[in-house]
């Protein structure tokens, strides 16, 4: 496989006035920064990392001229590290990529050797980025419940942020191996989004958001998958059963968690937050071997809205204005 002399990226710039505009630029694999294996993408995703980054959020992107895109999957076209050859399927998420080192919104990518995941087999590039770092997120939040050893008969799971990403997909999985999923509804009513991904039951916002200020609440959930934080991260820890697992991996809603410890010393619940960027290579391997085999989601279709690298900007400002829901991939290759 050769390079090429010039591929495409979407670039975002930050202008004189402190404002920042994107565009789709020429690079040369020169610009990309060091790494010791150089990817052509196939497909990528569009997260909300990506829209913050897209954007001009300095605490998610430090310098700009940039590229952002925390998904990639695609092809090894150069590789110093005996671990891959030209031509090896691969995925690449996580850890610094889009945020400050140019990320899956280019054609090609160049990154250590440590960030990447043998595709497994019975995965496609597009399936693996059906998944992409939510569905990553998802699945480990599902396998913290099940390590923790909450089973379908245990109860109904609530899982917040339903209608996104993470949400959609760990609702997917969920009803996949067994389990009774009430989903929380956005402010955009997809009731009957979240009923043909799985869900059983559906609760409003204000019906997951408890505002009496009591520190327990009448148990309803053997476990719980939130991705929003605040008072709905909050409310749910309340209303667990004993011994309960709940994980945390977003705080869209807020950063603070309104709480006391008496979820923790009086009914043993466990509060487990998940970090997708970092995990050890190992646990990542078999997440995403789990992903390939029995978690994997029959119904990835419905999840997933297909665009162009053209059509990329119309999609950053549809979940700009919160009109996004399920997962949104991006085919990279012209």
């Amino acid at each position: 496989m050769t390079l090429p002399d010039e591929f495409r990226a979407l670039v975002i710039t930050e202008t004189a006035d402190n404002q920042f505009a994107r565009s789709i630029e020429h690079k040369r694999i020169d610009d990309l920064p060091e790494g010791d294996v150089v990817v052509q993408v196939h497909y990528s995703s569009l997260n909300y990392k990506d829209v913050l980054s897209a954007t001009g959020n300095k605490g998610i992107t430090r310098k700009f001229p940039h590229t952002p895109g925390i998904d990639a999957a695609g092809l090894v076209v150069v590789s110093s590290n005996a671990d891959f050859q030209p031509g090896d399927k691969v995925i690449v998420t996580s850890y610094d990529l889009g945020m400050n080192t140019a990320g899956g919104f280019g054609q090609y990518i160049r990154v250590p050797s440590g960030w990447v995941v043998p595709q497994p087999e019975n995965l496609t590039a597009k399936e693996a980025m059906v998944y992409g770092t939510a569905g990553f997120t998802a699945a480990l939040s599902v396998w913290q419940v099940i390590e923790n050893g909450v089973k379908p008969d245990d109860g109904d799971v609530l899982v917040s942020g339903a209608t996104g990403g993470v949400g959609s997909i760990a609702v997917s999985i969920l009803s996949q191996l067994g389990y009774s999923v009430t989903a929380v509804n956005g402010v955009v009513d997809e009731a009957d989004y979240l009923k043909e991904i799985g869900a059983k039951g559906i609760i409003s916002i204000d019906e997951a958001c408890d505002t009496s200020g009591r520190p327990l609440l009448k148990s309803l959930w053997a476990a719980g998958i939130d991705t929003v934080g605040g008072d709905i991260l909050a409310t749910t820890v309340k209303s667990t059963n004993y011994g309960a697992t709940v994980t945390c991996c977003g705080n869209v809603a807020s950063p603070d968690l309104p709480l006391n410890v008496f979820p923790f010393i009086l009914r043993g619940v466990k509060l487990i937050g998940i970090d997708s960027q970092n995990c050890p290579m190992p646990l990542r391997k078999k997440i995403w071997q789990k992903l390939a085999t029995d978690w994997k989601i029959d119904r990835l279709n419905t999840l997933t809205t297909e665009a162009s690298f053209d059509e990329l900007e119309n999609k950053i400002e549809l979940m700009l204005q919160g009109k996004h829901i399920g997962r949104t991939i991006i085919k990279m290759t012209d």
